[in-house]
């Protein structure tokens, strides 16, 4: 059967990477770790090249490729919440150690990759029957960093802060 799996550019990084995402999610695990061999004309002997993992029960490849490629916002990865603690848990743990907030939701992690860390009650806000209220915490949102949803609801509400 074919497969497939997205394959994340680091610089060197790759194995540290694979090590904070399996360890925030669960089944998720490191499943091989491929190190260079002593005959590779570009790489250490025992350097790691790819990094074979499953996040969430889906597979991954880090590839350490150097620093000729980084990562860009054109893609990320959403994290489907189910409560404000579940945000806070991921939005903290992908931010720490020099990750970098964005708007709306998304962030950066220290390794470049982008993240939507949402949770499910924004979407069920933004596409409500009373579009006045969807209105109300769509405006709110785009005011936030981290998604708070008791702020959301609020909004929708039209409950003034």
């Amino acid at each position: 059967m074919t497969t497939i799996a997205p394959c994340l550019w680091f610089d060197g990084n790759a194995e540290d990477a694979a090590q904070l995402y399996t360890s925030l999610f669960p089944d998720s695990r490191v499943d091989k770790v491929h190190r260079s061999p002593a005959d590779n004309p570009s790489t250490p002997e025992g350097a790691v090249l790819t990094v074979e993992f499953t996040l969430a029960g889906r597979p991954f490849i880090g590839l350490n490729g150097g620093p000729e490629f980084s990562f860009t916002e054109a893609v990320s990865f959403s994290i489907d919440c189910k409560d404000q603690g579940e945000v806070d848990r991921y939005w903290d743990a992908l931010i720490e150690g020099g990750g970098e907030p964005s708007q709306c939701g998304w962030l950066k992690d220290r390794f470049g990759v982008s993240w939507q860390v949402i949770p499910r009650q924004l979407p069920e806000l933004l596409n409500a029957p009373d579009r006045d209220g969807a209105r109300r915490a769509m405006e709110a949102m785009l005011q936030m960093s981290k998604i708070d949803v008791a702020k959301l609801k609020e909004a929708y509400e039209g409950v003034s802060a």
